[in-house]
């Protein structure tokens, strides 16, 4: 069994930083989702994931943080940095073409203050995950539309799990009562 993740935050000089403790996943997106949300809402534009107690990222947790990179590129000329991303993570980045719109530091040298403060600053984040299962389907569901639409080979690779995630929410009406 795995112990859960934790994600702490902090505000470190103008960078908001979220570093994940354990694996990135669907079980904690909604609340990473809900804390880059909410920086963003405050006028926050650079975004730092740090990943170095992070063994792996699912697909869910992927997604979400496309959907922050792209929500800042778009509207507010921002940017979301990922750094220390071990070996299979930035694979992962690599492969699904992420690399493309986040800010992945693989030699180490972005935020050089404020990787230095980012250990005494950072606190266990407050933002809750989903309130229910209807939301926490939603969720999955946008994290692999985000992934899909970001190309062709995306598309094939997400489309069943898309598929399955939209008969869920179609076939089952008590979600909208969860």
């Amino acid at each position: 069994m795995t112990a859960p993740s934790t994600i702490l935050v902090g505000r470190i000089g103008k960078v908001f930083w979220l570093r994940v403790e354990g694996r990135g996943t669907f079980q904690n997106s909604v609340q990473v989702k809900k804390a880059l949300q909410a920086v963003v809402a405050n006028g926050t534009h650079n975004l730092v994931v740090d990943l170095e107690r992070c063994p792996m990222m699912d697909s869910t947790f992927l997604g979400t943080l496309t959907g922050a990179a792209l929500h800042l590129r778009e509207k507010n000329g921002g940017s979301l940095s990922v750094l220390n991303a071990n070996p299979r993570n930035l694979q992962l980045l690599s492969d699904l073409g992420l690399d493309h719109i986040m800010e992945v530091d693989s030699a180490g040298n972005a935020w050089p203050q404020e990787r230095e403060m980012a250990c005494a600053q950072l606190a266990t984040c407050g933002e809750k995950g989903a309130s229910n299962k209807l939301e926490h389907t939603q969720h999955i569901l946008k994290a692999h539309q985000t992934l899909a639409d970001m190309s062709n080979m995306n598309e094939g690779r997400f489309r069943d799990v898309i598929y399955f995630l939209e008969k869920e929410l179609e076939e089952q009406p008590e979600l909208a009562t969860s």
